[in-house]
């Protein structure tokens, strides 16, 4: 990649190189220079003039199969706990189709938007479904891209006070024994893995107490990295308060949780003393402001986490609560939604855009393999296209034009040094293919109402 109107490493150093390229040969990056260095032979060269090129972003929190449920109306009038509770019924139709072409679609709509590694929060595993994690795991590898999917799970149904019908609810110990087959089918632990496999029982209201504080055992054993939602809504803290009679991170460090194996998502309602708290623990969260706004749930104290030193990444959450699987959006919202709460000078697009990069790799424990455009690190970045009358007068900083200006979508997105999105459409052929089988089972699901 050479010739960029900017290269923005976020390296240790942040450095920003003006007419800058970089080198990636077998899947990571060997060399980065400027126009006064001599560049290494290259098997193929492309041309980045007039185009700012980043790291590859990473998505720390989403749930693919919501895809096939996207902008439902009827669960569009309540708040989190009425949003579950309308659409639990049709998750409870997934299968490995669905979920194989949930993560194929969603996936695809994520490199389109720059993303390079994503995580999945694949919590609903109804009786008969079939092997769900392993159908996205193809999906991922069908596409090319880097992917930490999280083996998600309920435990508490309706009948036992919580909030999920009997039919996609498990016992501790299915649960229990399919995480550890998981992880041994298809957890990567080299420097430059592709695919990882994380435990993440879903929520304090879907889950036992036992679940939570045995799968942070078995993730200790297996050396493998914990996620679940926490401190996402007021409801959230008032169940927790009557339930166990302790907050949600009281509950969190009586369960084991209160690790840097572990990192949140949404976290909107810590006091400042659960900030310390988690940072202290090394703690990750995973910020999803687009979702968070879409149910009501509130603004995540994001500057607050980050000054108490939690990692901090972001996160598209699911497509039923946020219904457009941008990074390049939910960078830009973080940006504005840190302006709003900290005043104009208080959040950058620098900022947003290290959220979106390092903040991301450190919640998934990979600081310097992804997020970041250095030497050893892996070959994932994303070219883009600041042109057009959208970009006009804007380049004095072609950082802040990237994210207020536009929007933009990726011109390239590379994973290993592969295209995965090459002159803005996907590299790999079959998508109209998947659309229309996502159509039907969409259709399908939707019509189970």
């Amino acid at each position: 990649m050479h010739d960029a109107e900017l290269l923005a490493t976020v390296d240790d150093a942040r450095r920003e190189i003006a007419g800058g390229w970089v080198a990636v040969t077998g899947g990571v990056v060997t060399a980065i220079g400027s126009p006064a260095d001599p560049a290494p032979a290259a098997a193929r060269r492309v041309d980045a003039r007039g185009c700012l090129v980043t790291p590859g972003l990473v998505n720390t929190h989403h749930h693919l199969y919501q895809n096939l449920t996207r902008a439902f109306a009827p669960a569009l009038t309540g708040g989190l706990f009425d949003w579950l509770v309308t659409l639990y019924p049709l998750w409870s139709r997934l299968d490995e189709e669905a979920a194989y072409v949930s993560a194929y679609v969603g996936l695809t709509e994520l490199a389109l938007g720059g993303c390079t590694t994503s995580t999945d929060h694949l919590y609903v595993h109804p009786r008969g479904a079939g092997d769900l994690i392993s159908a996205e795991v193809a999906a991922a590898r069908d596409l090319g891209m880097r992917s930490h999917v999280t083996r998600g799970s309920m435990s508490l149904s309706v009948k036992d006070g919580g909030l999920p019908p009997d039919s996609v609810v498990q016992d501790d110990d299915e649960v229990l024994a399919d995480s550890q087959r998981l992880v041994a089918a298809h957890h990567d632990r080299s420097p430059s893995a592709l695919t990882r496999i994380a435990l993440a029982p879903c929520s304090p209201f879907s889950v036992s107490t036992s679940l939570m504080a045995r799968t942070a055992e078995l993730a200790d054993e297996l050396d493998v990295r914990l996620h679940t939602h926490l401190c996402e809504t007021q409801d959230e803290d008032a169940f927790c308060v009557e339930t166990f009679g302790r907050r949600p991170v009281d509950y969190l460090q009586d369960v084991g949780w209160m690790t840097d194996r572990t990192w949140l998502a949404h976290v909107v309602w810590p006091s400042p003393d659960e900030v310390t708290r988690l940072g202290a623990a090394g703690v990750g969260a995973a910020h999803c402001p687009s979702s968070n706004m879409i149910l009501g749930s509130g603004l995540a104290p994001v500057a607050e986490l980050r000054s108490a030193g939690v990692p901090v990444g972001l996160g598209v959450d699911g497509s039923s609560s946020a219904d457009s699987a941008s990074l390049w959006l939910e960078a830009r919202t973080a940006m504005l939604q840190g302006k709003l709460r900290h005043g104009a000078g208080s959040t950058s697009a620098r900022d947003a855009l290290e959220i979106a990069t390092r903040g991301g790799a450190a919640c998934l424990g990979r600081a310097g393999e992804i997020g970041e455009l250095s030497v050893g690190a892996c070959g994932d970045l994303v070219v883009w296209p600041l042109e057009g009358a959208a970009f006009a007068g804007a380049l004095s900083d072609p950082v802040e034009a990237w994210l207020r200006c536009g929007p933009v979508a990726a011109r390239h997105t590379v994973v290993a040094g592969r295209f995965v999105v090459e002159d803005g459409v996907p590299a790999r052929p079959g998508l109209d293919e998947q659309l229309a089988v996502h159509r039907r089972v969409s259709a399908a699901m939707q019509a189970a109402v």
